[in-house]
């Protein structure tokens, strides 16, 4: 098969796309030919050893001292069936999936072996470039959000129209919250149209000087912190830290929520429900092929993609 491997920590030329043996599906696993995966801001990092503070050492030792000990990188998937491994007997050749590889990584190739029980079924009305842009971060903005929306609360999005961010102000809205977006002028119109009520050019208003408290204010962004991010909440407000550093993942507590998101098969579900229904929009960059990962690792730098950057193996 064809993959993107990662041989060392550096910037987006150190990827290349070799031929790599194929994955072979085992006890409990199938094997997953990939139509559709995404890019996003924690392939860049990995890739780069740029990590949130403080995570530099305990990233390099989690992953790998020099480069990461799987190089193939690559969370999330969209495909078809290939093969089916010992004691899976509830999926088959030829159906239709999506889900994320967890740890494991591994979807930036043609071919990636996946848990049988950690995934979901494709609706036939979504296609795979869909369903792979809105499960990353989907599954983070109802992880972080669930439980803590009701119509009428006031909902901040800081970085609103990235991968999270655009997921979190439909979810918000779906929800019925008053939702503000916090993004880029050249991106307001894209934000108003997911939802927000209100959008704020970060470039001339930046997030800390608003003047608004909020009931949520959810960042995707990395720069409020437990301290200053409370001064934006109401009486009863939560912080929610989607980039927090190592110190604020510790010592979040009360009203200062941080940490990794989980990727439940049944977020997944109800995300595709959602988008077969309407409800819910992908919202994609733009999609390359896996031979152009390079220039995919070059726009997620940029700091300048727009929700989701689609790879088609």
């Amino acid at each position: 098969m064809r993959a993107a491997v990662v041989a060392r920590y550096g910037p987006p030329e150190v990827v290349s796309v070799v031929d790599a043996p194929d994955p072979v599906a085992g006890k409990g696993q199938v094997l997953v030919r990939v139509r559709a995966t995404t890019l996003n801001s924690g392939d860049a990092r990995i890739r780069g050893c740029r990590f949130p503070r403080g995570f530099a050492l305990p990233g390099r030792l989690a992953l790998g001292i020099r480069g990461p000990r799987r190089a193939v990188l690559g969370g999330v998937y969209s495909g078809v069936v290939e093969a089916v491994g010992p004691g899976v007997d509830d999926v088959a050749v030829g159906d239709e999936v999506c889900g994320m590889t967890g740890a494991g990584m591994g979807a930036h190739a043609e071919l990636v072996a996946v848990r049988a029980d950690r995934m979901t079924p494709k609706p036939a009305g979504v296609d795979h470039e869909q369903a792979a842009a809105i499960l990353f971060g989907g599954k983070t903005a109802r992880h972080f959000l669930r439980d803590r929306l009701a119509p009428g609360r006031r909902v901040l999005v800081n970085g609103a129209s990235g991968a999270v961010g655009s997921a979190a102000v439909q979810v918000a809205h779906l929800a019925g919250a008053h939702v503000t977006g916090v993004c880029s002028a050249r991106n307001a119109e894209l934000v108003r149209s997911l939802g927000a009520d209100e959008v704020v050019d970060h470039a001339s208003t930046p997030v800390l000087e608003l003047a608004t408290t909020y009931d949520v204010v959810l960042d995707t962004v990395g720069n409020l912190d437990r301290h200053s991010g409370l001064r934006l909440l109401s009486a009863d407000g939560v912080l929610l830290l989607v980039a927090g550093s190592l110190a604020d993942t510790v010592l979040a507590r009360g009203r200062v929520r941080a940490g990794v998101s989980s990727e439940d098969p049944a977020d997944f579900a109800w995300l595709l429900e959602r988008l077969a229904a309407g409800e819910l929009r992908a919202v994609v960059d733009r999609t390359l092929p896996l031979s152009d990962i390079v220039e995919a690792h070059r726009v997620v730098d940029s700091g300048r993609k727009v929700g989701n950057l689609v790879i088609t193996p």
